[in-house]
């Protein structure tokens, strides 16, 4: 259950401080979900595995929201965001108390909304939602290796958002992130953009991201501003100058039924200091379904087809075909019993962490759940069942 609670002791210190009265109403939410499963996975580096696994349906996790209102249609606005193993009680990052979100900004009702923080990108925010890592989960939804970072893989330091007011359906964002780093402000920055309409049963999103490495060690540099999940499939690239998104997705919704497609281009920009020499690409083209039978039981499907360029000495460029499923019930509004399943199966070469010269066979990696655990063959299957609550 969501807890509010009257901040007082704001209002209290202001009129300590002779602020005059104080009209404004503050809030302040504790939020989160708590999410586990039992897995079954057929191959995880030659080896079938039965495990938990937390942060399926949602991504186990609490929070602290706050909200002033400063009158005049205008509010302070805070979010702090943690994730965390249920199965260990282990935080998910070890260096980072809110290694989710942590932003502070204002919101006003006509000139939209200004934040500062570690934040998630407008790319993500606006085109995520109509992917199937919204409709299935990132687990086993997610397109191979969340390579095009349409779920949570992806979160920016030091970042600048402005998001617009919707108007006629229309919203649109933009974020810079400064890399900070001295007689260098460019480098480690990132910049993102995306624009969304949303209007009766359709929804169209399209998005920009583009993260520079700082480049002050070997592969994406810690000190850059932005990171990102690594794979079997782009693990020969992390050393990249930069890495850019592109992406597209549209859905359609007919009473109880919801259909989407999307299509990204990912780019690792290769520098004389990156161990690949040719810019490599990977585009995905991908569609979902979601069906409401009750307003207790759905289920949603997806496939996606990821390609990658002919580049740094491969012929034959790897291919990644992925089938998801997903089926839940609803036992309230906050707690949910899932199972999900997802096969998939890759075909070509890719470069390995050695990059240049380590031109290795493709294996696939389900989702973004298998990123550590990829298969030993050119297939693998992930199933799951598991119970979710949000409060």
């Amino acid at each position: 259950m969501k807890k509010h609670a009257n901040m007082k002791a704001f209002l209290v210190a202001g009129a300590a401080l002779g602020a005059g009265a104080v009209h404004a109403q503050s809030s302040m939410t504790l939020y989160g979900a708590l999410d586990d499963a039992f897995v079954y996975s057929n191959n995880q580096k030659g080896h079938s595995n039965v495990y938990l696994r937390q942060g399926n349906l949602y991504a186990s996790k609490w929070g602290l929201r706050g909200v002033e209102d400063l009158g005049g249609g205008t509010s302070v606005i805070f979010d702090l965001q943690n994730g965390f193993d249920p199965n260990s009680g282990a935080l998910s990052s070890s260096t980072q108390i809110f290694n989710r979100e942590a932003f502070v900004g204002l919101q006003n009702q006509h000139y939209g909304t200004f934040t500062m923080g570690r934040q998630y990108t407008p790319y993500y925010l606006f085109v995520g939602p109509l992917a199937s890592s919204n409709w299935l989960t990132g687990a086993t939804g997610a397109h191979p290796g969340d390579i095009d970072g349409l779920d949570t893989t992806i979160r920016i330091n030091n970042a600048l958002v402005y998001t617009t007011p919707t108007w006629y359906g229309v919203q649109a964002s933009g974020m810079y992130a400064l890399g900070g780093i001295a007689g260098s402000t460019g480098r480690g920055q990132t910049i993102s953009a995306g624009i969304k309409y949303a209007a009766g049963p359709i929804g169209l999103a399209a998005g920009y991201l583009r993260m520079d490495n700082a480049q002050q060690t070997t592969g994406f540099d810690p000190a850059s501003t932005g990171s990102f999940g690594t794979s079997s499939l782009n693990a020969g690239y992390v050393s990249a100058k930069a890495v850019q998104h592109v992406a597209a997705a549209a859905s359609y919704t007919i009473g109880d039924l919801m259909m989407g497609v999307t299509y990204t281009n990912v780019e690792y920009v290769a520098s004389s200091q990156s161990i690949f020499r040719d810019t490599a690409v990977f585009n995905t083209y991908a569609a979902v379904a979601a069906y409401r039978f009750t307003p207790a039981i759905d289920v949603a499907g997806a496939y996606s087809y990821t390609m990658a360029s002919k580049a740094n000495g491969i012929t034959s460029a790897a291919r990644y075909q992925q089938y998801s499923l997903k089926e839940a019930y609803h036992l309230s509004k906050r707690t949910s019993l899932y199972a999900l399943q997802a096969y998939q199966r890759a075909n070509g070469q890719t470069l390995g962490a050695n990059g240049a010269g380590n031109i290795v066979d493709a294996t696939p990696s389900v989702g973004d759940s298998q990123n550590a655990t990829p298969s030993s063959t050119n297939s693998q299957f992930v199933g799951m069942v598991g119970i979710a609550v949000l409060f």
